[in-house]
């Protein structure tokens, strides 16, 4: 087990909400604007206090974690990334590197790691450029590249698709849906049909609150989904028995 919370509180956003998440897989957490997704995955990834109840993580409170120790434990990935500086996208992957590092130079695990990550997530092509020259979508993509080089057991996401063109929409899922073979993949997200094609679990929150858990096509239904979004929707079966809703006009 990754995560146990507990009657978790928070000064905003986020009100008494219970759960477990295992070590593997993709989970994700949706809901309408102001629901408490952002805010619950800040404090999943350690970066929001002072909280109510418990948020553990490995068996360990989340604020009594090492901030090093944590950061080689769990990757986040939010939004947006504003940086000043001219670095090369490559130079923000190897950034990723910083819990791991052991002197002011990479070693040639750092220089493997980032080469990798930026491999799968499709970024090595552009890997000479400014990072601030880069489009939404290049500069999220360099992100996640970031994160995947800390070798994390956990991967983090708030909104990762946002900026992302729908060819990359589901490049990104798909290999979120393969790295959740092997470790715990947490990710916000507004579209309902991603979070049906390649979730294994869906949290859904509404005003600060879980209102489903469990499986996407069961906490995805019809009734949910006008009671939390105030829309009228129908879920439908697709090829190979994947599901996907769509909205009445």
């Amino acid at each position: 087990m990754s995560y146990a919370v507990k009657r978790l509180g928070y000064a905003y956003g986020v009100r008494d909400i219970t759960f477990e998440l295992p070590a593997s897989g993709v989970v994700t957490i949706a809901g309408p604007n102001g629901a408490g997704k952002s805010t619950l995955l800040g404090i999943l990834a350690g970066l929001r206090s002072p909280y109510s109840g418990l948020c553990t993580y490995e068996n360990r409170e989340i604020r009594e974690w090492p901030r090093r120790k944590l950061a080689e434990k769990i990757a986040y990935v939010p939004q947006s990334v504003l940086l000043e500086f001219p670095f090369t996208a490559e130079e923000v992957v190897l950034m990723g590197r910083t819990p791991r590092g052991g002197g002011w130079f990479e070693s040639p695990d750092d220089r493997s790691a980032t080469q990798h990550a930026m491999s799968i997530t499709d970024t090595h092509t552009f890997r000479t450029r400014d990072f601030r020259a880069l489009s939404g979508g290049e500069r999220q993509r360099v992100i996640l590249a970031a994160a995947l080089a800390q070798e994390p057991r956990t991967l983090l996401l708030d909104e990762p698709a946002n900026h992302l063109d729908l060819r990359h929409q589901l490049d990104l899922y798909r290999l979120l849906a393969r790295l959740g073979k092997g470790m715990l993949v947490v990710a916000v997200t507004h579209d309902l049909n991603l979070a049906l094609q390649f979730s294994d679990r869906v949290l859904l929150l509404d005003q600060g609150s879980v209102r489903g858990d469990g499986p996407p096509g069961q906490v995805l239904n019809p009734t949910l989904i006008g009671e939390v979004f105030g829309v009228r929707a129908n879920l439908h079966s697709g090829p190979q028995g994947r599901q996907f809703v769509t909205y009445d006009a």
